[in-house]
């Protein structure tokens, strides 16, 4: 079958402070990741395949605990064209926002450094 042709993923990694919980859920066209409770210092990983027309698309929210009221609402995973695989989106909730490094490889469109991408909505 030609369902999938390459692989991508996403890491979501709790940075917080204080011992707050990261609450996580995101989704894509056919599939649900969580809601999931992350601890302190601890990521979840979830690597997929891309799919044949190379549109695989994932979103996310994020909300740090105590009370889950700090949010924030993101893209956590595209691919940009036919030749890109996506990659590794390593995202890190941190207390003064949301930081990306997007992992390189041969065929990873757009790499990127670890930097902040996102602040925390309140």
């Amino acid at each position: 079958m030609l369902d999938h042709v390459s692989g991508g993923g996403i890491r979501i990694s709790n940075e917080l402070k204080n011992k707050k919980l990261l609450w996580m859920r995101c989704y894509s066209k056919d599939d649900v990741l969580g809601p999931k409770i992350i601890p302190i210092g601890q990521h979840y990983e979830n690597l997929f395949d891309i799919n044949f027309w190379h549109t695989t698309r994932f979103m996310c929210t994020l909300r740090q605990g105590p009370n889950f009221k700090h949010y924030q609402n993101f893209t956590a995973f595209k691919v940009f064209a036919m030749a890109d695989e996506g990659g590794l989106w390593d995202w890190r909730a941190r207390e003064n926002g949301i930081y990306l490094k997007k992992e390189a490889g041969e065929k990873v469109l757009n790499p990127v450094w670890m930097h902040k991408e996102y602040d925390w909505i309140y």
